[in-house]
């Protein structure tokens, strides 16, 4: 259930395309594994860099010009995206078929199952 996409697939997904109901699985850990949000970073990463390496190539004037028009427009992406990161996750897991709302379910439970396993520990170590 838990089917990666190929990697035109996945380029696709990038730029937001949906994913064929064979990778609702992936969707799903995909927004909701403990990296999600630098698997997002690099979805965004991917997002970015085309335009940026073209901007660099069409900007006329000296190279530090170019540099740090790309970078100021590079960090103006990010800003937005990481701001826009849980809607974003939340949107990708609605294009799979699961309900608005599942993905941060899906994050909290886990949450809690880990705050669970860090007290049982503590108490473990330190109330043993």
């Amino acid at each position: 259930m838990n089917e990666r996409p190929n990697p035109l697939r996945w380029l696709a997904y990038v730029y937001g395309a949906g994913l064929p109901a064979r990778h609702r699985g992936w969707v799903l850990h995909d927004v909701t594994t403990r990296t999600w949000q630098l698997r997002h970073l690099v979805r965004t990463t991917v997002q970015l860099l085309p335009v940026g390496v073209l901007l660099y190539l069409l900007i006329p004037g000296p190279v530090y010009v170019r540099a740090l028009s790309v970078l100021a427009g590079a960090i103006l992406g990010y800003f937005y995206s990481v701001a826009y990161m849980y809607e974003s996750a939340e949107h990708r897991v609605a294009k799979a078929g699961y309900p608005v709302g599942h993905a941060a379910a899906v994050r909290e439970q886990a949450d809690a199952g880990n705050r669970d396993a860090a007290r049982e520990r503590y108490e473990r170590r330190w109330r043993g």
